[in-house]
């Protein structure tokens, strides 16, 4: 009997669905270094952000699906190549989200506001946008990001960073 615990034990753990350590380190380590300078105009002034990118349509699937937590300044971008009508929920996200929807100009249409999370309900702006912008909830409220202010993102936002040209956003820098 005293063999048969510590072996039952070790192969519990063994079958166990959460990530290891290291593993769980090290894909942290890889999202620090594939972050995307953005930035966002307020009548106020100006934010930056470092941000993940979902490129793939397996990554905007997942997107921030199973996080605990998210930094002050971070956040996912989800690029829409050709622009269209988003449509998001919160199924198996833990932590409420701020969800912009960026037009084509780089105004932002619309801000959901602390979406639940676990929720299936769709989020949309119910037009066209060029991406999805998803922040700590209630972050766009604490900087006083709304409606209409303008984002910009990749090297239009830090010259010296190499971004891949596809990921470089640059709208006209009016307001």
């Amino acid at each position: 009997m005293r063999i048969a615990l510590p072996l039952l034990v070790a192969l519990l753990a063994g079958c166990s669905p959460t990530q290891p350590k290291a593993e769980k380190a090290a894909s942290a380590a890889a999202r620090q270094d594939n972050l995307l300078p953005l930035e966002i105009r307020t009548k106020g002034g100006s934010h930056r952000f470092a941000v993940e990118t979902a490129v793939t349509p397996q990554q905007q699937e997942k997107g921030l699906m199973f996080r605990k937590s998210l930094d002050a300044d971070g956040g996912m971008l989800f690029p829409m190549t050709p622009p269209r009508t988003a449509s998001f929920w919160m199924k198996d996200t833990l932590i409420p989200l701020d969800m912009l929807f960026i037009r084509t100009d780089g105004t932002i249409a619309f801000i959901a506001p602390n979406a639940a999370p676990y929720s299936r309900v769709p989020v949309s702006a119910g037009v066209p946008v060029t991406a999805v912008l998803e922040l700590r909830g209630g972050r766009a409220a604490e900087l006083g990001i709304s409606e209409g202010d303008s984002v910009s993102w990749g090297s239009c936002v830090d010259p010296a960073i190499k971004s891949p040209g596809e990921l470089d956003f640059c709208p006209s820098r009016a307001r």
